[in-house]
């Protein structure tokens, strides 16, 4: 990628979607799924965005994953005058929720419009799902590793006994080999995962329970997931990759297609420069393991170091963007950066072609 692939005259600090690079990246995914004999259901938590979403289950995706009901809820609206149906038919909330009354309604609601699967890790969480027997399924989580939520993988069949016990059919078991990001990390974590939801559908299988969903997946370590351990991929950064995906070597740069474009307004010191793209803007995440803030496509030695609201500090040596000059930034964390922005511009060849809203965006709850 050079500098002039990026669209001229952009006010800046802009977002953009490369349209070329979404395209490959949806299908190469869609791809190897298909291949492998293993249901897609891509995480939109990701972009948030219909216009994604759209081309994801066109390539074949069984449905959705999200993060939140609000997300669930956008994401299965029309989305606008002329459009027939909902976004998407089948929506797994691939969470933990604690089922408030409030979220209760809003899950029964949700229900009439599209088939809806929620996670739960808690006999206590799943008992008060019961108003919605027969109406929702549940998926239990377990922890393959990385320490957040989810039960050990032999506790799963008590909690799918308690959403049993509230009339809930149990689907089967989900994780999230989210160790994998770190260098290296990736195949030891999809042995993990593997090993996690075998045990955890083999629990299930001798509780009684009959077919038994399988559903797991990370960006790093998708490629690596096994058909015969899991049944469902739910990886969402693929889609438009970040620093994190090219430091990790899961990606080569030509496979990220989502960027900011930025101004270099101060070169105050030799080897300094200052982008107006700042952590309100990219995003702040920068993991123990990672090099920098974010990258810039056409400067591959130059870091981000320093980061701040509207101020990007960047290290770059010999040949550095002039001052005035607009430059390609890779953000660290993809889903953050959509997450801060109200829409994105799709570039083609050179051109901003369309304006795709965001449309899940700040829907956290």
């Amino acid at each position: 990628m050079t500098g002039s692939y990026l669209p001229g005259g952009l006010a800046t600090p802009a977002t953009l979607v490369f349209a070329d690079r979404l395209d490959r990246n949806l299908a190469g995914m869609a791809a190897f799924a298909a291949g492998s004999g293993m249901a897609l259901r891509p995480h939109a938590k990701t972009h948030k965005c219909r216009q994604i979403a759209r081309r994801q289950l066109a390539l074949g995706a069984r449905g959705l994953t999200v993060a939140t009901i609000g997300e669930a809820e956008i994401l299965a609206s029309r989305g606008g005058a002329g459009q027939a149906g909902p976004e998407v038919e089948d929506i797994f909330i691939a969470y933990p929720l604690w089922p408030a009354r409030d979220l209760v309604t809003r899950l029964g609601d949700l229900a009439g419009r599209v088939r809806v699967t929620v996670g739960t890790d808690s006999a206590a969480a799943a008992g008060r799902l019961a108003p919605l027997a027969g109406r929702v399924r549940a998926m239990v989580e377990v922890d393959c590793g990385l320490g957040r939520s989810g039960v050990l993988p032999a506790d799963a069949a008590g909690i799918a006994r308690a959403a049993q016990r509230a009339g809930l059919e149990v689907s089967g078991v989900f994780t999230f080999p989210g160790h994998s990001y770190g260098p290296g990390a990736a195949a030891a974590a999809a042995a993990d995962e593997a090993a996690a939801l075998g045990e955890a559908a083999a629990a299930l299988a001798a509780a009684g329970f009959g077919s038994v969903e399988r559903s797991g997946g990370s960006t790093p370590s998708a490629r690596l997931a096994s058909p015969g351990a899991l049944s469902e991929l739910r990886p969402g950064v693929y889609a438009l990759n970040d620093a994190q995906q090219v430091e990790l070597g899961v990606v080569s740069m030509s496979e990220v297609a989502l960027m900011v474009a930025a101004t270099v307004v101060s070169r105050p010191a030799p080897g300094r420069i200052v982008l107006d793209a700042g952590a309100k803007v990219l995003g702040p995440d920068r993991p123990a393991w990672a090099s920098g803030y974010g990258r810039l496509a056409d400067w591959p030695d130059a870091r981000i170091t320093g980061l701040w609201e509207h101020h990007a500090v960047v290290a770059v040596d010999g040949d550095a963007p002039a001052l005035g000059e607009v430059v390609a930034v890779v953000p660290n964390h993809v889903c953050t950066a959509v997450n801060l922005v109200p829409e994105l511009l799709v570039a083609d060849r050179g051109q901003v072609v369309d304006r795709w809203p965001v449309a899940a965006r700040a829907a956290n709850r």
